[in-house]
């Protein structure tokens, strides 16, 4: 499909984003499901019993594969151009993330919200995981699936605050590397194919060797299907 068709579709379909307000409140509902799941199972880990060294190896298990997964959701949404299917608005609006270099402030919590709608994977995942918590599973296991459900919105709220922040707290925390940092995340937007991870991006060795082999990039494909677009600059998830 050519450059022109790709552009009409995608204006088509942040026309539909924009005047059908169904998809704010799917992303509100999603939202609710994801943190109120999450809530559950925060509160369920003050019932394990797992030794302190073992606790930290699985937070940093957790740590990289929530990197992973979510610098692989992302990597695949930034090279989808799937304009006309059922969720082409989501991902023509996706796509508009590449236009924003600051986002506009909240509170902490309301980000954490905000920013847990558009991760429609993550509400299978976790109903799967508080199913998994009604049976004998291994806590081992358990708390790796916990850990990994929660920290996927933690990788949101670091993506944010890359972006925003310039925070004392947030800057130590990315010196940590526990957080994503803007030198880091720098490398996705000004380069190409490359840096997808988010959460603190210790899984971008890995990430970039697979999209070198299954993507060309977002650059030569939707962000100039997004360079067509005259209409708002970004999403309005801010209003949820």
């Amino acid at each position: 499909m050519n450059l022109n068709t790709k552009q009409r579709a995608f204006n088509k379909a942040m026309t539909q984003y924009h005047d059908n307000k169904n998809y704010q409140k799917i992303y509100k509902l999603v939202s609710i499901l994801n943190v109120g799941m999450q809530m559950y199972l925060f509160i369920l880990l003050f019932t394990f019993s797992i030794e302190w060294y073992i606790f930290f190896l699985i937070l940093f298990i957790s740590y990289f594969i929530t990197d992973f997964v979510n610098g692989y959701v992302h990597m695949y949404m930034d090279n989808n151009d799937r304009y006309d299917s059922m969720v082409g608005p989501f991902i023509a609006s996706f796509h508009l993330h590449h236009r924003t270099p600051e986002y506009k402030n909240f509170s902490i919590v309301r980000i954490y919200f905000n920013e847990s709608g558009p991760k429609f994977w993550l509400v299978p995942f976790l109903i799967l995981t508080v199913i998994l918590s009604l049976f004998s599973v291994s806590e081992y296991i358990l708390l790796t699936l916990i850990l990994v459900g929660i920290l996927s919105s933690v990788a949101e709220v670091s993506h944010f605050l890359c972006h925003n922040s310039n925070s004392k707290v947030v800057l130590f925390l990315q010196k940590m590397n526990l957080l994503l940092s803007m030198k880091h995340h720098d490398n996705h937007h000004e380069k190409d194919n490359q840096s997808y991870a988010f959460l603190n991006g210790m899984s971008d060795f890995l990430l970039d060797r697979i999209a070198s082999k299954l993507y060309r990039g977002y650059k030569e494909n939707s962000d100039l299907h997004a360079n067509g677009y005259v209409g708002v600059g970004t999403d309005n998830r801010d209003k949820l």
